[in-house]
């Protein structure tokens, strides 16, 4: 990629530049940091640079996605929050015993406010991070001044508004770049889920399929990110005309990547039963080939998305052609050991057909037929009882929001009274520390201690480079501008980078109006003070284990599943519809299974002693899991096929009132796990509904020769129903496994 940027044209170059998701944040941050330069060059004060940059730091920090609207909004109250922080900060520094519990209960009302929703999160994070940008600024002029008390806080809040106006212009100028760059994410993101999904059907005998299916629900918890943050991003500009054709095809191509995710996360068959059966025939390679190309045409969209290029998808076409001429061929031998894995191998088919309509529809999504029901889940904040609500909710210990608002103020109070016992030069970077490194779990704030010691040093040294190979100060000023826009553009991906840079950024700056090489030594002692106290913390402080919550997030994802088929149940019963109840059932069922598959990477990078349970029973869960959410999509990728399957001939009793059945003992399943309780007599239960939907029906439920999507679904989720049983009992009482053999068998 870079390579083709440094080779290209520069208008290409350019427009593949625009295309990056940080490209724009990036440049708004040049023009922020470039005109604070050009004011402080202007008025000749070169004192006026360092708190104009912290002002635009912290406002970009806290800028959230949306319309202009709303942005215009969202800084109006971004700045009343800064203004309250910066005045605050400035009446109470000369009184500690007035300081200390200030610090603390504001730190704490301000984590509890991002239990209303990210928005609000994000505004309170850089509303702490501008009250101790207003510290370093107060502790680095001595106190406050007796003459212009006010200049540092007006100046913090200048630098903020500056870059809120950026910001607001740039939403109404550009507000339709958001929701391309979402939806080509996902798209992308879709292609790297189906190409890893085709590895699942590679005819290899004998083949350990379990790491492929952990990196699968890893990858699934990716697409399910991607189609949240999409859907979020469209519905901040919901609000405009529905008669604006781009965002009505924008929301065709969400929608139809929701379509493409069920087909795609759908499983019809074990996929070891596939390959024992067909592994001297071509049928599974020419899927495997289908699955891929298909990943390919996923990702060539998210490219055509982004530069406003043709999409195209002639190989998948080919391959689809392929493999219905591999199938065709099969029945045409009639070899008795392949009749009873026909039915779902043409099943198999007929899905990845369907997608490759879909992938065709993403092609001139204007002219697709559109959703009856095109509505959004909406999530904001609805009034002072709903924002009452959301915080009630997370008033309790169980809850990590309260956790870590409980957590962080204490961490903050203690490196204030490190501050005023040995009053270390530059002391506030302590706090500043442990605001960044300070997460609400032990594998996030690892994660970030280790990068942010490691980017300090590395920030020290080049600032150091720095400053003494360009002694002017216009050269170390625009050394410190683009540094400040490698911090934006590195911040999410690169966190080591983006700590170098705003280390370089400040020792530029501070330079300016004072000695940087004074900076240096206390800016790495206070770094490493501050990410000591952050790391005794998160150990310490109501520590959040993951291992303790992980019997709970495995019953709410079963929770979720029950109800994702209750809903298919009520879809078979009614007929396929779209509706905005029945995706939103699908969305909270993936959302789930994504939340435990974070869960479990988290509590991977926890000590050992802490985990609770063995890891290998965790995995082997979330395979399951995973494997059953599969099994359910494939049910729902099926409702147009409802009619005899659903009766079987049998009305109330037929198979629908077998599907309830199933759907009653997930959630029982779900409930004792939840309570903790072992079960017992469970796998029984399950056995006998296995036997009444294996039993021979009345009528043309099942011929052995064609695919009812309830009946064969149901019998894979009954089967697999016993294996969850066996696993969310060892979650329960962890105990080392005596039948490795028989476990094995839960992922096949």
């Amino acid at each position: 990629m870079r390579l083709s940027l440094l080779s290209a044209p520069p208008s290409l170059t350019l427009r593949r530049l625009w295309t990056l998701d940080t490209f724009a944040y990036a440049l708004r941050v040049f023009v922020a940091f470039s005109g604070a330069l050009a004011i402080s060059g202007w008025q000749d004060d070169v004192t006026l640079m360092m708190p104009l940059f912290l002002g635009i730091i912290a406002s970009a920090l806290a800028e959230t996605d949306d319309s202009w609207q709303g942005r215009l909004q969202a800084v109006g109250v971004t700045l009343v929050c800064f203004a309250m922080a910066s005045l605050s900060v400035q009446w109470l520094f000369p009184y500690p015993w007035l300081f200390a519990p200030a610090l603390v209960v504001s730190t704490f009302v301000m984590i509890m406010l991002g239990a209303l929703g990210p928005r609000y999160a994000t505004i309170s994070f850089g509303t702490l991070i501008l009250a101790i940008y207003s510290m370093i600024a107060l502790e680095h002029h001595g106190g406050v001044p007796e003459d212009g008390a006010w200049r540092q806080p007006l100046l913090l809040l200048s630098g903020a508004a500056w870059y809120g106006l950026i910001s607001i212009v740039w939403c109404a100028l550009f507000s339709r770049q958001p929701v391309k760059q979402s939806l080509a994410r996902v798209y992308r993101r879709l292609g790297r889920y189906l190409s890893l999904k085709a590895t699942l059907l590679e005819p290899l005998r004998g083949r350990d399929l379990d790491d492929t299916r952990l990196a699968l629900a890893h990858q699934n918890g990716e697409v399910v990110a991607a189609l949240n943050q999409a859907k979020d991003v469209l519905f901040q500009r919901l609000g405009s005309p529905r008669g604006d054709r781009r965002l009505d095809r924008y929301l065709q191509l969400y929608f139809i990547a929701q379509d493409i995710h069920e087909r795609a996360s759908s499983s019809h068959s074990p996929y070891s039963s596939l390959i024992e059966a067909f592994f001297h025939h071509d049928v599974l390679f020419r899927c495997q080939r289908l699955l891929d190309q298909q990943g390919h045409a996923c990702r060539r969209l998210s490219r055509a998305l982004l530069l406003n290029r043709p999409f195209e998808h002639d190989q998948s076409e080919q391959a689809l052609a392929d493999l219905r001429a591999s199938i065709t061929h099969l029945r045409s031998h009639q070899q008795p050991e392949w009749q009873a894995l026909m039915p779902p191998l043409s099943a198999l088919a007929d899905n990845l057909a369907t997608l490759e309509a879909q992938l065709a529809s993403a092609e001139h999504p204007e002219v697709a037929t559109p959703h009856a029901d095109a509505s959004l889940h909406d999530r904001s904040l609805h009034g002072p009882r709903d924002a009452w609500a959301r915080i009630r909710a997370a008033m309790t210990l169980s809850s990590p929001t309260l956790r870590h608002a409980l957590r962080l103020p204490i961490a903050l109070l203690v490196g204030y009274v490190l501050m005023q016992v040995f009053h270390p030069t530059q002391g506030f970077w302590i706090l500043l520390t442990t605001l960044f490194v300070c997460r609400p779990n032990f594998s996030a704030t690892q994660r970030f201690l280790v990068k942010r010691v490691a980017g300090t040093v590395l920030g020290l040294v080049v600032g150091w480079a720095s400053i003494s190979l360009f002694p002017h100060p216009l050269a170390q000023s625009l050394i410190a501008v683009v540094a400040g826009v490698v911090f934006f553009a590195s911040r999410q991906t690169h966190y080591g980078i983006a700590t170098a840079a705003i280390t370089l950024l400040v020792l530029c700056s501070f330079n300016q109006v004072g000695d940087g090489f004074d900076l240096i030594w206390p800016r790495l002692f206070d770094t490493l003070v501050g990410v000591l106290i952050a790391g005794l913390a998160v150990l310490w402080i109501l520590p959040d284990w993951q291992g303790r919550r992980l019997y709970r997030q495995a019953a709410t994802s079963l929770i979720s599943q029950r109800r994702y088929l209750e809903e298919i149940i009520q879809q078979y019963a009614t007929g396929k519809q779209d509706d905005l109840a029945y995706r939103l059932a699908r969305r909270n069922a993936h959302n789930a299974d994504a939340a435990l598959s974070t869960l479990l990477s988290n509590m991977l990078h926890e000590p050992r002693r802490y985990q609770g349970h063995d890891v290998d029973d965790a995995m082997r869960f979330l395979a399951l899991s995973h494997t059953l959410l599969g099994y359910l999509s494939a049910l729902g990728a099926h409702r147009h096929a409802r009619n005899d399957d659903t009766s079987d001939g049998q009305g109330d009793t037929g198979v629908t009132a077998l599907a309830e059945r199933v759907a009653t003992l997930l959630g029982r399943l779900a409930e004792h796990l939840e309570a903790r309780r072992p079960l017992s007599g469970f796998g029984a239960e399950v056995a006998r509904l296995r036997e009444a939907l294996d039993a021979p029906a009345t009528s043309r439920a099942d011929d052995g020769e064609t695919y009812w999507p309830m009946r064969h679904q149901l019998r894979l989720v009954c089967r697999q129903l016993e294996f969850l049983g066996e696993a969310a009992n060892r979650l329960i009482a962890p105990a080392p496994s005596d039948n490795q053999e028989h476990a094995a068998k839960a992922y096949t």
